[in-house]
């Protein structure tokens, strides 16, 4: 079935850059626009670094490390290395390669360009055919709150590898950011919305927490607004999706992942491990699919895309007929 365009899809971490890449392959070129949390950016040796941004082109670009999923594949860290013998901070690792796109990124920024537009400059370099838009311009930063204190989110994830227990987030600046008019364009005229399989408390909850993106996807315009779940058989294939949906109450489950988004969502795919669980989502008034939803090439990345595409269109019928 060939799926209504344009179709937007929101993303941050490794699970949403991989489903982005299988969408940009199952749909037309141009077709895609996908919008990326930007509360985890940093800034490190003077340098404006975008993690999920850059994981998401890297991806679309087919230069990203398969391997861990983030950074350039082949790529080398000479400059980290030797920074570390000057006394510098290494915790956070920088590629060789990696490096430019953090340097050319900030020097846009300090001459005035918007982030929205360095993104563009970059995804063009790259000859990168779907459109890639930070959910804001705005700086928002997502906080972490734990026992024994707040931290920064790449504190967090990367410095302290998830480890601390999580009592709480919060989403700085979220309250005073705004849609670009880029995203809020994007989602007037987008045909499907596609939430990918990433951490709905600290990759889409920041997305979901600017407004105009908040208001846009609350209003379903008979467009479907279709899930994947990042949560399988009970686990987060990676990152710590899990462990923060235990710690701040919700059932750690495709279900309970879905929950979190309801009021923005239409229905959800789950992995065919859960199948079990249809009954529980037809009980919730959630309409699911299970489908294969582990990506671990390009294959089963756009087969996972057409599924949630088909899913999307199955949708748009019942609604036109019914």
């Amino acid at each position: 079935m060939i799926a209504s365009c344009p179709v937007v899809a929101l993303a941050g971490g490794v699970g949403g850059a991989k489903l982005a890449v299988g969408l940009a392959a199952a749909l037309p070129p141009g077709a895609l626009t996908v919008i990326v949390n930007t509360a985890d950016d940093l800034t490190l040796h003077g340098l404006h670094i975008s993690p999920d941004l850059d994981t998401v082109m890297y991806n679309l670009a087919g230069l990203s490390d398969s391997g861990q999923g983030w950074g350039i594949k082949a790529d080398t860290t000479g400059a980290l290395d030797l920074l570390g013998r000057y006394g510098g901070p290494t915790w956070f690792r920088l590629g060789d390669i990696d490096m430019a796109t953090h340097i050319r990124r900030t020097q846009r920024l300090s001459e005035g360009a918007r982030l929205t537009e360095v993104t563009a400059e970059l995804c063009s370099a790259l000859n990168i055919q779907a459109r890639v838009l930070p959910m804001t311009d705005s700086p928002v930063a997502t906080r972490v709150m734990t026992p024994g204190g707040e931290l920064e989110f790449q504190d967090y994830f990367v410095a302290r590898g998830t480890r601390p227990h999580v009592t709480g987030v919060r989403f700085q600046g979220a309250d005073s950011a705004e849609a670009t008019p880029e995203v809020f364009n994007a989602l007037r005229e987008a045909k499907t919305i596609v939430y990918c399989p990433s951490n709905p408390i600290v990759s889409l909850g920041p997305i979901l927490a600017i407004k105009g993106i908040r208001e846009g996807l609350r209003e379903k315009l008979h467009r479907p607004r279709v899930g994947v779940s990042p949560i399988i058989g009970g686990a987060a294939l990676r990152g710590p999706a899990a462990e923060m949906l235990k710690s701040l109450g919700h059932d750690v489950s495709a279900l309970g992942a879905a929950e979190i988004l309801r009021e923005y969502l239409d229905a959800f795919v789950i992995d065919e491990e859960d199948a079990h669980l249809l009954a529980s989502f037809e009980h919730s008034g959630i309409r699911a699919r299970a489908a294969q939803s582990v990506m671990s090439d390009l294959s089963s990345k756009k087969r996972l895309a057409q599924e949630v595409l088909d899913f999307a269109e199955n949708i748009r019928g019942q609604a036109s007929t019914g």
